[in-house]
């Protein structure tokens, strides 16, 4: 049985890829300093006996080093994910997202991992025109720390090909929606569903804005796809994260979410703090590892719907 390092497997994505590696018969092993007061996303899976959790943070080589050394793959999903937190804690975000993630990178080389997968971001993309397709090798233009700290990322793990043995693959994340412990209500699809849903009335900046979108439950189907694919089509390769079908305006996210829910309130605003539209070609991923998601953003939003409805989250 494959024994998978999980970094950061306790996040919104991330338990849910630890939940599927356990299931497909992985032994995992989950390390996050639980940032986000997130402790009870390990209740998940603790009953697992091929599960467990090590409290720590990424620059904590003497905790860290002896688990990567052990494990047949790495999985480095941890990060200060996303634009506005990484803007309002600039210094953490150096420490988290560029020496933490380095210091999981270079003791990964050090000790050859056959499977290393580092979660990037579409949001590299940055600001393209309408009518164009960024597929992998599109230039990357980003605008935030986040995605600068991600393309830095990939440039050291890239120049790394040739110096060791190690076999990484770059996932260009969609952003992510779909239900987890580690519920996250700050993404479009969930903040849009559950706002309108509630009653409250929303406010929508730069509307037609694209961006691709992606699944959780997709995310982890595709971490394991990598992690058993032949090494070839994998190593030093870099692959956009979603499908085509997935590429969506907010615009055309709020309309689909107007048919079920009529009576919403939705305005509508120009020139918002968050200048990014991309919208991605995912024909590699397909065509290289037969990767076509499972769920469109319509599932996304009937899921969201019907736990809000039920009472499963409270609503501030």
């Amino acid at each position: 049985m494959e024994k998978t390092l999980l970094i950061g497997g306790e996040g919104y994505i991330g338990n849910i890829v630890s939940r599927k590696l356990l299931d497909n018969g992985y032994f995992v092993t989950s390390v996050d300093n639980l940032l986000y007061n997130n402790h009870a996303s390990v209740l998940n899976n603790i009953q697992n006996k091929n599960y467990s959790f090590i409290h720590c943070d990424m620059l904590d080589s003497k905790i860290i080093e002896p688990e990567i050394k052990k494990a047949d793959s790495i999985v480095l999903l941890a990060g200060l994910v996303g634009d506005p937190i990484t803007k309002k804690y600039p210094e953490e975000s150096v420490v988290i997202n560029d020496q933490g993630v380095k210091n999981i990178i270079d003791l990964s080389a050090k000790h050859n991992k056959e499977r290393f997968i580092f979660i990037s971001t579409c949001s590299n993309y940055g600001l393209i025109e309408d009518g164009e397709l960024a597929d992998e090798n599109y230039e990357l233009a980003p605008l935030s720390l986040y995605a600068k700290s991600k393309v830095n990322a990939e440039k050291y793990i890239i120049s790394l090909k040739d110096k060791t043995q190690m076999n990484p693959t770059i996932l260009r994340f969609a952003t992510a929606f779909g239900l987890s412990p580690r519920m996250r209500f700050d993404l479009t699809i969930s903040e849009f569903t559950r706002d309108l849903a509630c009653g409250k009335e929303l406010l929508v900046y730069d509307a037609h804005t694209w961006r691709p979108y992606c699944h959780v439950q997709d995310f982890a189907k595709l971490i394991i796809t990598i992690l058993e694919a032949e090494t070839k089509k994998v190593s030093f390769e870099v692959f956009n994260a979603g499908s085509d079908k997935n590429n969506a305006t907010k615009k055309m996210i709020v309309d689909m979410i107007l048919k079920k829910v009529p009576d919403g309130i939705v305005n509508y605003q120009k020139h918002g703090s968050d200048p990014r539209n991309y919208k991605v070609n995912f024909n590699k991923v397909r065509s290289a590892l037969n990767f076509i998601p499972s769920y469109s953003i319509e599932d996304g939003i009937n899921e969201l719907l019907s736990v809000t409805r039920s009472g499963i989250f409270d609503y501030v």
